[in-house]
């Protein structure tokens, strides 16, 4: 399970939004996030909210389908209540946990309530994660039939040993066969990987880079292992029996990626994403990096809307009594000021190829512009000509490092 969750002033029992929600969330695109906080097994790295059968305390998987479409109707309602309104969907992401645990006929009937009570825009897109040993061409079959649009594959590497570092469960082996599967059904693919394991070396990362290329998938994600605090993983290098990862390996290890991906035909996109074509891209998360608004439905899941922030209960069964009485499973929520959200704008848009218009920096952030150029973090050419702030390969590594002196210089 997810650590605490961050504390906030009390969220109304109706769901119902500031007054100030309405104006900011005038004309901006909205999406939803559904998190299905199930798995089979717990990964040693994992820090997301998810609970294994042991974990549910009462909780029902069966009956998990019916709880976030109660929480949908609540979104409706409370968005009715704001005067905010509710906006046709842009975008729908299911994420985990393993969402494809549920059977297909679950996630397709909350994509239906979904549907039903906000809209889909035309040309959506709707993806849902899985786990390569979750889905067979059926249940891939079933998504695509009942509206979904992508799947994103939660490979993470094509070597056994690494695999077992993190304590995934499938056979890189049969990787391929899912995403022919996938293919067959229509569906386009993104594949996720995760560099830096404890012992993983720059040549076994070499064959899941060109694993994933060889799958011919539309998107590529690859993302250095981070180790969270109350993880197994982070007690098993704590006690010594698993070495931390090593960040000037990792680093070689992203530049390897970054190379043979765009040799490959991709594009970054995003610090730790490329895209086949700008068509490719996730549309979804881009929300997140260029500020969008989306409701996040689900156990522990996070939501904006119109500058305000907030974050359900953590528990499953939590989760579903709060809703069982009609009461709104918000825990807490902020509202964002103006400086707040600036900062996080240049954090977010910082990190995409799109970059961030200079315009947005304060007077000390456009002066800092001109050393991060010399100390070749920044593209030049997008700084002097386009007036945008684009990382350098070399500034995406150091991304953080950048931000900060955007923000204090």
């Amino acid at each position: 399970m997810a650590g605490p969750l961050p504390v906030g002033d009390p969220a109304p029992a109706d769901g119902r939004l500031p007054a100030s929600a309405a104006e900011a969330a005038a004309g901006v695109p909205f999406g939803a996030y559904v998190h299905v906080p199930f798995c089979r097994v717990r990964c040693g790295y994992c820090d997301f909210n998810t609970y294994t059968a042991t974990e549910l305390r009462g909780a029902k998987q069966s009956e998990y389908h019916e709880e976030v479409a109660r929480e949908i109707d609540l979104a409706v309602a409370a968005l009715d209540l704001s005067g905010v309104g509710p906006r046709p969907l842009s975008t729908v992401f299911f994420g985990g946990g393993t969402p494809t645990l549920l059977p297909a006929a679950d996630l397709v009937g909350v994509l239906r309530r979904l549907r039903e009570r906000f809209g889909i825009v035309e040309g959506a897109e709707i993806t849902t994660e899985a786990n390569p040993d979750s889905v067979d061409a059926a249940y891939l079959r079933a998504l695509k039939d009942g509206g979904f649009t992508r799947v994103s594959f939660g490979v993470q590497s094509a070597v056994p040993e690494t695999l077992a570092t993190l304590e995934r469960s499938h056979d890189p082996a049969k990787v391929p066969d899912v995403v022919a599967a996938a293919r067959e059904a229509g569906l386009a693919v993104s594949v996720d990987l995760i560099y830096g394991a404890p012992g993983e070396t720059l040549e076994q990362w070499e064959r899941s880079v060109d694993m994933a290329i060889a799958l011919g998938p539309e998107h590529i994600s690859a993302y250095a292992l981070i180790v969270e605090d109350g993880t197994k993983l982070a007690r098993q290098i704590r006690s010594g029996v698993l070495s931390a990862p090593d960040d000037d390996l990792q680093a070689e290890m992203y530049e390897l990626a970054d190379e043979r991906f765009c040799s490959a035909g991709f594009g970054w996109y995003e610090i730790s994403n490329w895209s086949r074509g700008v068509e490719s891209r996730s549309r979804h998360n881009l929300s997140y990096w260029s500020g969008a608004d989306w409701w996040g439905f689900g156990p522990g899941a996070h939501s904006h809307v119109g500058g305000v922030r907030w974050w359900n209960v953590k528990h499953p069964a939590a989760y579903a009594q709060r809703l069982a009485i009609g009461v709104s499973p918000a825990q807490a929520r902020e509202v964002l000021d103006e400086p707040t959200r600036q900062t996080e704008r240049l954090l977010l848009q910082s990190r995409i190829s799109d970059g961030l218009p200079l315009a947005v920096l304060g007077e000390r952030g456009r002066r800092s512009v001109a050393g991060l150029i010399a100390d070749g973090l920044v593209e030049p050419r997008a700084a002097v000509r386009e007036r945008r702030l684009v990382l350098t390969r070399r500034g995406r590594l150091l991304a953080d490092a950048v931000v900060h002196r955007l923000l204090e210089d």
